[in-house]
């Protein structure tokens, strides 16, 4: 077995074990992070009514168009502008779904810059 196999279906075991526990309502919504080798994307998702709230990545053309550069910046500025449309919406507190990954480098990053816009998880 591939490591890149065994590391997408260990990263999907953790994922499952921490949606057991952690949904969102109109209260609070679910930030949820999905992280691909070249992009990240954000959505804040209300998971009783099934709805997408507000979302942003990096192939958004505000994100494209900031001078931020690497991954680790283009992340914070994805949370950035999350927190944004969230705020513009009326939503101020999420609750935190980092998708299986460790909380460590491009999520940490997402979710430091959301919370410094005012987004509270």
């Amino acid at each position: 077995m591939s490591s890149k196999k065994y590391d997408s279906r260990a990263r999907l075991v953790r994922h499952r074990r921490v949606r057991k526990r952690v949904s969102g309502d109109p209260a609070r919504p679910r930030l949820c992070v999905f992280r691909s080798h070249k992009h990240i994307y954000a959505q804040i998702v209300d998971d009783r009514a099934g709805m997408t709230l507000a979302a942003a990545s990096t192939l958004d053309a505000e994100v494209r168009h900031t001078a931020a550069e690497g991954k680790i910046d283009k992340a914070s500025a994805v949370g950035t502008s999350v927190a944004r449309r969230a705020l513009d919406t009326g939503i101020g507190k999420v609750v935190f779904d980092r998708g299986g990954y460790l909380y460590h480098g491009r999520v940490r990053a997402l979710a430091e810059a959301a919370r410094a816009e005012g987004l509270e998880f």
